[in-house]
């Protein structure tokens, strides 16, 4: 991790724990953010306890071959969307064998994408109880864009991991 990551760290820390004392585990479906939320999990001492895997799911038809998500609902919304964005959390959840999916959808720029303008981005988390998503308006550069991605949603995996715990 870069310096200055201190709430990157705090945010994977309790991710992490909070799966490590249920012996429950978590797979990431990414798009925009082309495995960068694999890596920062993957920087964790000991996540093997816990992370099952993930899958790069860059191009539209991959998001259905590799993480589950209907095609008829790509044909429908298309993959930048809060409804893909569950699918593929839901999907990778199911496919990896793990309690909890996490997943990335959006566009990081610099230009609009099928009329979806630059840091548009949809993160969700799924887990056996719920699945939650969320709409986050980015502005910045991409690299900015896609690190936002990545530390929100592993907050909304933390959020959700521990809501369940209650």
């Amino acid at each position: 991790m870069a310096e200055g990551d201190a709430g990157l760290e705090a945010v994977l820390a309790r991710l992490v724990g909070l799966l490590k004392e249920r012996g429950e585990t978590v797979a990431t479906a990414e798009s925009l953010t082309g495995g960068m939320v694999g890596a920062a999990l993957t920087d964790v001492p000991g996540v093997s306890a816990v992370y099952r895997g993930g899958v790069v799911v860059y191009a539209t038809d991959l998001k259905a071959q590799l993480a589950g998500v209907p095609e008829d609902l790509l044909a429908a919304v298309g993959p930048v969307h809060p409804d893909t964005a569950a699918a593929l959390a839901t999907g990778v959840r199911e496919r990896l064998g793990a309690t909890y999916g996490l997943a990335t959808t959006g566009v990081a720029g610099p230009d609009p994408q099928a009329g979806i303008s630059a840091g548009t981005v949809y993160i969700a988390a799924a887990g056996p109880g719920s699945a939650q998503v969320r709409n986050l308006q980015l502005t910045g550069d991409r690299t900015s864009i896609r690190r936002a991605s990545v530390r929100a949603v592993l907050e909304l995996g933390a959020a959700l991991v521990a809501e369940e715990l209650d």
